[in-house]
């Protein structure tokens, strides 16, 4: 049983990377020759890509609106930590890169066929969210240290899910079969692919460090092939965040 699922995550595993890679190569084809105007020349020797490299860190409250009626507890509303990188094309247009990590608990609801959030009295497996994104974004400078961010793309969510492991030995088999169940949904369909689109705006210190709150919006795609019979508000996630510029 654990070489079977030591497979089936090696099979999607190698899946997402293949998605991950097509979202990463674009960057090393960009013509980073020319310094922008407004910044400084790299130092000699410096690669003419990372000089357009910017890094930031971010602090998100994610929403995950749900609709289950009985069968599932309210809405999770979880903190996520995130990192990023941004990379400057032009004066406006840049490509990022993030990176947001969060954790809940979850159990499979047989009789609405999908998973559905849980307290942790009730829950089954806890699930760990790896969300990659990958947006084109547009940097409008306002005034000269307030700027606006608007952003679009796509972001992939990287689902470890595993069995709670603070349960009674009676309790394992069901869990078991909850986790295997969730793996089952998450993992099939594109269910792990989410467009996402934000806004922010940051302002620039004296230091030249960033300070900027944002707000993003994922979006359930795979509803538009699954065929599946979802409340209005399934799959979506939203997500008010901080963030750090260090460049």
């Amino acid at each position: 049983m654990k070489s079977i699922k030591k497979l089936f995550y090696l099979r999607n595993f190698r899946k997402m990377f293949l998605v991950a890679l097509i979202f990463v190569l674009p960057l090393y084809f960009l013509d980073a020759d020319e310094a922008e105007p407004h910044e400084e020349a790299a130092p000699a020797g410096a690669s003419g890509f990372f000089s357009r490299l910017s890094w930031f860190v971010e602090g998100s409250i994610m929403f995950f609106p749900v609709d289950n009626g009985l069968e599932s507890d309210p809405m999770p509303i979880l903190p996520s930590l995130g990192l990023g990188a941004s990379h400057s094309v032009t004066n406006i247009f840049r490509l990022d890169l993030t990176l947001d990590v969060y954790s809940t608990l979850y159990g499979y609801s047989a009789s609405l066929g999908r998973p559905v959030p849980l307290a942790i009295e009730n829950a089954w497996s806890r699930v760990t969210g790896f969300v990659l994104g990958f947006q084109a974004a547009g940097y409008f400078n306002l005034t000269q240290n307030l700027t606006l961010r608007a952003y679009t793309g796509l972001a992939v969510d990287f689902r470890l899910i595993l069995s709670r492991s603070n349960l009674w030995d009676e309790e394992m088999e069901e869990a078991n079969w909850h986790t295997r169940s969730l793996r089952s949904y998450f993992w099939s369909q594109g269910r792990w692919l989410l467009p996402v689109a934000g806004l922010g705006l940051d302002y620039t210190l004296e230091t030249g460090l960033r300070v900027g709150l944002g707000f993003r919006v994922w979006m359930p795609a795979y509803r538009l092939w699954t065929g599946e019979d979802l409340p209005a508000v399934e799959g979506w996630r939203f997500g008010p965040g901080i963030r750090l510029t260090f460049r």
